[in-house]
């Protein structure tokens, strides 16, 4: 396979997604088997990644997961592929930390050795944009860079000024491509980011053309280095694919619809791994799954189907039964709003006495670490987690129901305490990623036995 191509820039809001859909479009339009990948903990990028290539896009995050993880998670999801594409994250040194690279799309270029595709947005600059360009590929000289790509370029004299000073400048990589700035393809947004791929794909024909008309394809790909496939690096030996119709010792429901898709695939992978029968359902519009062990209730957008919610009365009833039998069920995020007793006035589950109220704007965002501050399905008292948080909601949770988890923040302050808990539920607004710790999943697959016996 060819080493991974890196969609990097400057800043946040310079277009790296849709110049990452157009070229997996191209490239598949060419025939090429395309492993997509994001940078950071972001869910929805990835799920425009997977319909435009037709392949699971998974997160490479050095902070939630560290490098062997991130290794093993590259491994398996470019496997059997001819060529990687990553899509990075904000600017290509923005990350965790002002004095390191770490969580930035730079430190997952550095440990995957990637060829680094730089976006430069060209709004209202010339030649300028050739000594922002040094600086880049200057800053850290142990990173690799195969090309620049202008965005929203206004002319083409436009065009001819930035391409006369990238070649007049020595040590550049060479311009690839420039992007024009009307006609380009625009994605809808809300206000978690990128309107779901479950809810509107964008126009993959029309960016792939974008591409393709105006990018060297075969100048840039002409540019990559054959290498040898990496291999796994650590863990288990995960299953390809998300484990439907594998049997295990326990069957674990997992909501999955246009309300519940965020969800990452090492989650559902390493549930697999450790003996779990994954079964699927909408609660948009299905009852629970019979002889279940557990359930898994993942982030989304229920905030846009209440009424849908609402009338799904029966699965609504089949929650609290089975919450209060002791079924084990784990929450995040937006599968902790269904187990509320109402979000915005519209009536919920209500196996937490908490009312949930969606915000004009953001309440939280950011990586948390957990540690767990009492004995949960996923573990232990002690153990720790790391995941993040993105939401708009605020919920008024009274204090008597028991919080688990102790918070910190990315740099190490701490930020309250969180991860509700009622007899076998355990419910947090935070997404964690078990590839940081996968004993989790082992966990909760051991409780789910317990419990079932």
């Amino acid at each position: 396979m060819l080493s991974p191509l890196i969609i990097a820039a400057p800043a946040s809001g310079s277009g790296k997604t849709t110049l990452t859909l157009g070229l997996l479009a191209a490239l598949k339009r060419r025939g090429l088997e395309v492993a997509p990948f994001k940078v950071g903990p972001d869910f929805i990028d990835p799920g425009h990644h997977a319909a435009a290539c037709g392949r699971v896009s998974r997160n490479l995050d050095g902070w939630m997961c560290g490098e062997p993880a991130v290794r093993s998670t590259f491994a398996r999801g470019s496997a059997g592929t001819d060529l990687a594409v990553i899509e990075g994250v904000m600017g290509l040194f923005d990350g965790a930390s002002g004095d390191s690279d770490e969580g930035s799309t730079a430190e997952i270029a550095r440990w995957l050795e990637g060829n680094i595709l730089l976006l430069v947005d060209a709004r209202s600059q010339a030649r300028s944009a050739a000594a922002l360009i040094k600086g880049f590929v200057e800053f850290d000289p142990r990173l690799r860079f195969a090309g620049v790509v202008f965005n929203r370029v206004g002319s083409a004299r436009h065009e001819q000024l930035l391409r006369q000073a990238v070649a007049a400048t020595p040590g550049l990589p060479p311009v690839v491509g420039c992007l024009p700035r009307e006609g380009g393809v625009a994605l809808p947004e809300r206000h978690l980011g990128l309107v779901t791929a479950a809810e509107q794909a964008a126009d993959f024909v029309a960016l792939a053309d974008l591409v393709e008309n105006h990018l060297d394809l075969d100048r840039l790909l002409s540019g990559l280095r054959e290498t040898n496939a990496p291999a796994p690096v650590f863990g288990q030996s995960l299953p390809h694919g998300d484990g439907v119709g594998r049997r295990g010792r326990v069957r674990i429901g997992v909501a999955r619809d246009a309300a519940f898709c965020f969800c990452y695939p090492e989650n559902l992978e390493l549930l697999t791994a450790a003996g779990a029968e994954l079964v699927f359902f909408s609660p948009l519009a299905d009852t629970l799954p019979e002889d279940l062990a557990g359930l898994y209730l993942p982030g989304g957008y229920p905030e846009l189907f209440l009424d849908r919610l609402g009338d799904n009365g029966e699965l609504i009833g089949q929650l609290r039964t089975a919450a209060a039998a002791g079924l084990p069920i784990y929450a995040e995020c937006g599968g902790l709003l269904l187990l509320c007793e109402g979000l915005n006035d519209k009536p919920l589950s209500g196996i937490f006495p908490a009312r949930a109220k969606l915000l004009g704007k953001r309440k939280s965002l950011g990586y948390r670490e957990v540690t767990f501050t009492a004995d949960t399905p996923l573990g232990p008292a002690g153990t720790v987690a790391r995941g993040h948080e993105f939401h708009y909601s605020a919920l008024e949770m009274p204090v008597s129901v028991p919080r688990v988890y102790a918070l910190r923040r990315k740099g190490g302050a701490a930020s309250g305490s969180e991860g509700f808990s009622c007899k076998n539920v355990l419910a947090s607004y935070v997404h964690l990623h078990f590839g940081g710790n996968p004993q989790l999943a082992e966990n909760f697959v051991r409780f789910c036995e317990r419990k079932k016996r």
